[in-house]
């Protein structure tokens, strides 16, 4: 518990930096709103053509009765289009880090140096850098979306679906969350997805507090957009003071266990 309430601490950290520094926080808008609206297109279009999506997918219904018939294709409507919400909320952090990398890559830079300096970065050209950055969206992307569809499903269970689901939803998306929230901060030491997983499965309240609040505060209207600045700041603070240098004597010492 003392680690879960040191993650949520850490987002308030982070909103904290971004709220004395205005600048910075409008400058992390920018992706933000771009993803934001392109995802409210694609929510708005599917909810234009939701009825024709379930009638297709449900050509079994076709002669049955009005009721059942109509009964089914509304549950199937409202499953989707949860779902899509769902997959938007978990996906939305990943997606604005990719096309809003050197924003927050600037950002988590400013956090760095005004918590002590930067620290010397890996060797790698920006061409890599997007190409890892792409390849981890897609990743977690996928695994966190699959959660979204089984956890948004789970949801009509009784009872449990409406309080023991949510509390683990937010659990399990929050810690994939961090995983993406701190990736700038840790690729810059040189540690990709593989080190970034083992980072977190040791501590793993630490991180679950800090993504499970960013999950909460990102549920609210606007939520995501307004906040995002400050998630990536919470999330550097955490990844300088907490992460990095395990992550680091970790890697150094799987190298020179491979070296000898």
């Amino acid at each position: 518990m003392k680690n879960f309430i040191a993650g949520v601490r850490y987002f308030t950290r982070g909103l904290g930096w971004a709220a004395r520094r205005p600048g910075q926080w409008l400058f992390g808008l920018i992706p933000a709103l771009i993803v934001l609206v392109v995802y409210i297109v694609g929510l708005t279009f599917l909810g234009v053509y939701l009825t024709d999506l379930v009638k297709a997918a449900s050509p079994f219904a076709d002669h049955w009765s009005a009721g059942p018939r109509d009964t089914v294709r509304v549950l199937m409507a409202i499953l989707l289009f949860g779902a899509a919400i769902m997959i938007s909320i978990v996906t939305f952090t990943g997606v604005t880090l990719l096309v809003g990398e050197p924003f927050y890559e600037s950002i988590s830079g400013r956090v760095e140096e005004s918590a002590g300096g930067l620290p010397p970065e890996a060797d790698l050209s920006l061409w890599r850098q997007l190409m890892y950055g792409l390849g981890d969206a897609v990743i977690v992307g996928l695994i966190t979306g699959l959660f979204a569809v089984v956890f948004f499903a789970l949801g009509f269970l009784p009872v449990v679906g409406q309080t023991v689901v949510p509390v683990v939803a937010a659990c399990v998306s929050g810690y994939f969350l961090t995983l993406e929230l701190t990736s700038i901060p840790l690729e810059r030491r040189g540690l990709r997805r593989r080190d970034r997983f083992a980072l977190l499965r040791r501590n793993r309240a630490l991180a679950v507090g800090f993504g499970a609040s960013v999950f909460v505060v990102f549920l609210i209207p606007l939520g995501a957009l307004i906040a995002m600045p400050g998630a990536v700041a919470g999330g550097t603070l955490l990844a300088r003071e907490r992460l990095a240098d395990q992550g680091v004597s970790a890697r150094q010492g799987l190298s020179s266990a491979d070296v000898g």
